[in-house]
């Protein structure tokens, strides 16, 4: 079964809305590594449309054009990218499709398919979707130290909790936390009374 990887730039305050704005004063070779790595991993992206339209909007053209993003843009356009919408979309960047039929069935039957991991940037609505189905597999956050204090959240307001378990931690030289979680079992129902016994003891 394919792995489903979604990596998010998220602010300290959990704002994923337009990282452009504020991202791009941490984005080192540490950063660029990591993005590197988890699209090395993959042979598809799953992306919603407003970042396949980003995404087409910039890469092809930093391919044609040579610099030195014209290999990450390469890679890019080589993998499979496959479109959420329900809107029926036509696209111009090479091997890009739009997913068939329910969000849930059609991604269950995607991770079922032969191949490489699938990788998922930005998409916070159907990074959503996923998690509440739990068929994400790994929520890889770029934890940024700054508040941007305005924006979409990566979690909204719901009426149940969402337990998640740390797989691995890194903390880069400007402060950036590359953190990487999986979904978790619930964590079960504890008082202040279970808590206090962890509580430091005075001298005796």
């Amino acid at each position: 079964m394919r792995k489903i990887i979604a990596s998010l730039f998220i602010s300290l305050d959990g704002v994923v809305e337009a990282p452009d704005q504020w991202h791009f004063p941490y984005f080192n070779d540490e950063m660029g590594a990591a993005v590197d790595a988890t699209f090395s991993a993959t042979d598809t992206l799953l992306l919603g449309r407003k970042t396949y339209d980003s995404f087409a909007g910039a890469w092809p053209e930093r391919e044609a054009a040579g610099g030195e993003d014209a290999d990450f843009a390469k890679k890019l356009g080589d993998a499979r990218k496959i479109v959420v919408s329900r809107q029926e979309l036509s696209f111009t960047w090479r091997n890009t499709e739009q997913l068939k039929g329910e969000v849930v069935d059609a991604v269950t039957a995607l991770k079922a398919e032969p191949g490489k991991d699938i990788a998922m940037s930005g998409s916070v609505s159907v990074v959503r979707q996923l998690l509440a189905h739990g068929l994400l597999d790994e929520l890889h956050l770029l934890v940024h130290p700054i508040a941007v204090r305005k924006g979409m959240r990566l979690f909204d307001e719901g009426e149940t909790t969402m337990p998640l378990r740390l797989l691995s931690s890194k903390t880069f030289s400007t402060g950036v936390l590359h953190l990487v979680y999986a979904l978790a079992e619930a964590t079960g129902d504890a008082t202040y009374d279970d808590a206090k016994a962890h509580l430091p003891q005075g001298d005796e």
